[in-house]
């Protein structure tokens, strides 16, 4: 459309990544000052930038730009941010006579373009394109839309606005992340199939597997049906017992799903907050495991749901499992609960008891997070959080935070902060782009210095997920990618969970080279990624974790992507990991795993170095980590490393790329061969010491990572 439009579509050109337009980079912190500059080579009466800001209401305002005197054709303005945090959007407005505008768009587009009678004059926008190399914008004939109920189109140009002292723990910057379903990773020396049986006493609906090879449940028992409560009997000493597995895998970080007592496997219905579930091992199985991750350098956090708890909970109880009186039999019985005000009751047409669940799924009941009494059992000093993270956690990650009240999460994040004297993180799980998410009729507190210090990061997946299908081109992949560098705040951007996998999405193997999801669980269940395409899902495997492993942020591993493990979604992505039953490919997908995983603990320029898109075209990906010439991350801080590492990605599966790379790590030359690809692909790791120009082959499938080693 942008070519339709003018006849000229290079006549106004600002690009909002490139500092000779737009100056600091990306996200600002409050009361800064930002330069912003847009050139126009047509003759125009008046360059005006209008913005529009704040966070749950938004403020329009105008600035009228000067023209510059030392570089032709260049209006500019300085700018200055918010003093409260939010979102600050802008888009340029040139005003000027008919003809001169009418100069610039094609005939047959002069009646879209917006007229002011009384000043007689006609406007012409220039708004943001995400298609835009370098965030160039483009024309538009109407001013962009951007309040919430809007449909967000023409797109302005953002800029995200955070409080000023938002900093997030250094610990977590460029770490190594490794997600654990407690129940499927490992069944440790404490394991017991007599306290499970035990256990389905006291909750009957429970399905126990002695064989931990079986497949998963997906029918429940007759009288139940599907319930999500089938056990393996996995446990938290299990999982320290395969520390040094863990340690193979140079993991900084661990995040397990939720340990606390609860009815279903997953144990997202709490039923007891300060109470390890006793099939993982209790609160000694969760000493001996917290122990033994402290000894070995791997902080963990752990999992809080706080939306809701669980029906049979002590403190909803609906069950009466528990000895003491919960919210239900309170209202329904008229009995004492201290927990009665948590949750919302009703009466139905019928009498019938009825409450606010989540999604409607009544073995989830609601908590209300603005009942002071509850936010003093969750947040309070002595609270729910401040005793894990004394206990040994080194953060939270937050159950449907965007299902959370902002002002329940500014606590939360306070809470975390004093508990851990500054060094407690909070991790969300928010699904869509953090800095403009919006829930509940707002854009939602997530990404400015007040609630988060990051999120999941399922845009990433979902970008290089869909490179890698062959859906959309490299150019694309970088272009979002670039764009989500440039909204996030940098304290948040180097410390995303940059994930390809999680207990809540389909494996990543299957994903990437399984048949479509058929719909149905059965079908599910019997479907497997074929022999012929093992080969392609590992090569495709080993790309993912390279681009992974070398992109800023954390890169995150669902337990058993490192060997491939299959599975569409819930219950078939929480299998047991096949402990001695590892094939001969996953062995080797392993090993190329532990590769380049080891690659952050040995190059500090991978942690928090700068990023750069080199290349980006078609099935050709490259792009690079860089420290400055001081041999300084991003943050300032000098590294012992490599100054310049590549990251070279061949997705075809029909052309060897050959590259020219200089001494300097910069590529001369590239050119594509025939070649049909064959085997499991391969992640080669290539070294220049020298003076040299290099000569760098990826194959069909493959990564090369190219370390400029001087």
């Amino acid at each position: 459309m942008m070519s339709r439009i003018a006849k000229n579509t290079d006549c106004v050109v600002h690009c909002s990544r490139l500092p000779e337009y737009r100056t600091p980079f990306g996200a600002q912190k409050t009361g800064g000052y930002v330069d912003l500059s847009i050139d126009v080579s047509v003759s125009v009466d008046e360059v005006v930038l209008c913005y529009t800001y704040g966070l749950y209401d938004l403020s329009y305002n105008e600035l009228r730009l000067q023209k510059q005197g030392t570089v032709p054709n260049r209006w500019s303005c300085r700018l200055r941010m918010p003093a409260e945090s939010g979102l600050l959007f802008y888009w340029f407005c040139l005003r000027s006579r008919n003809e001169d505008i009418e100069a610039i768009v094609d005939p047959e587009f002069h009646d879209l373009l917006y007229r002011n009678y009384e000043e007689g004059r006609t406007y012409l926008y220039y708004v943001a394109s995400w298609e835009g190399e370098n965030g160039k914008g483009k024309f538009a004939f109407s001013a962009p839309k951007v309040g919430v109920h809007e449909e967000k189109y023409p797109h302005a140009f953002q800029i995200t606005v955070y409080e000023e002292d938002f900093v997030t723990p250094d610990w977590m910057k460029g770490s190594v992340m490794y997600q654990i379903f407690p129940d499927r990773f490992f069944r440790g020396s404490d394991y017991s199939f007599d306290l499970m049986k035990r256990s389905e006493k006291e909750r009957p609906e429970r399905v126990l597997h002695e064989d931990w090879n079986e497949d998963v449940d997906i029918e429940g028992k007759p009288e139940t049906g599907y319930l999500a409560c089938d056990f393996y009997g996995g446990t938290l000493k299990g999982i320290a017992e395969k520390v040094d597995y863990l340690m193979s895998l140079n993991i900084d970080v661990l995040y397990m799903n939720p340990i606390c007592e609860a009815r279903s496997n997953h144990r997202y219905d709490t039923a007891d907050y300060l109470n390890v579930d006793p099939l993982l091992g209790g609160k000694a199985g969760y000493k001996a495991f917290s122990s033994v991750m402290k000894e070995n350098g791997i902080r963990y956090i752990v999992d809080g749901v706080f939306s809701h708890t669980g029906a049979d909970s002590r403190y909803f109880n609906k069950y009466g499992r528990y000895e003491e009186p919960g919210a239900y039999s309170a209202f329904s019985e008229g009995k004492d609960s201290k927990y009665s005000s948590w949750y919302a009751f009703r009466r139905g047409e019928d009498g019938s008891i009825q409450y606010d669940s989540w999604w409607g799924f009544p073995e989830l009941p609601n908590t209300k997070e603005n009942d002071l009494s509850y936010r003093d059992y969750i947040l309070g000093p002595n609270g729910v959080v401040a005793s894990w993270l004394k206990g040994g956690a080194s953060g939270v990650r937050l159950d449907v935070s965007d299902e959370l009240p902002d002002s329940f999460l500014r606590e939360m994040r306070s809470c975390v902060r004093k508990a851990s004297g500054g060094e407690g993180l909070v991790l969300g799980e928010v699904w869509e782009e953090v800095t403009t998410k919006i829930s509940y009729g707002n854009y939602r507190d997530f990404a400015f210095g007040r609630t988060h210090d990051t999120v999941m990061g399922y845009p990433f997946r979902d970008a290089l997920l869909s490179f890698l299908r062959g859906e959309i081109s490299a150019r694309t992949y970088s272009l979002t990618m670039e764009k989500y560098r440039e909204n996030l705040p940098d304290q948040m951007f180097y410390c995303m969970m940059n994930l390809i996998g999680s207990h809540d999405v389909p494996r990543a193997i299957t994903m990437l080279v399984g048949s479509p999801d058929p719909g149905n669980r059965e079908e599910q269940k019997e479907l497997h990624i074929s022999e012929e395409m093992q080969g392609r899902g590992a090569a495709l495997m080993k790309m993912a974790f390279a681009i992974q492993m070398m992109y800023p942020g954390c890169p995150c591993t669902y337990y058993g992507d490192e060997i491939g493990m299959e599975g569409y979604r819930d219950p078939f992505n929480r299998r047991t990991y096949p402990w001695g039953k590892e094939t001969t490919w996953q062995k080797e997908l392993l090993e190329s795993f532990r590769k380049v995983s080891g690659l952050r603990r040995k190059y500090g320029v991978l942690r928090c170095g700068e990023i750069s898109m080199v290349h980006a075209e078609g099935d050709d990906l490259i792009f690079e980590r860089t420290l400055d010439p001081n041999g300084k991350d991003h943050f300032g801080r000098f590294c012992s490393s490599p100054k310049k590492i590549l990251l070279i990605s061949n997705r075809s599966d029909k052309m060897r790329l050959l590259l020219d790379i200089n001494a300097n790590g910069k590529v001369t030359s590239l050119e594509h061969i025939p070649d049909i690809f064959s085997g499991n692909g391969e992640t080669s790791i290539e070294i220049s010491s020298g003076t040299e120009d290099k000569k760098v082959e990826v194959l069909p499938l493959s990564t090369c990572i190219f370390v400029i080693d001087r």
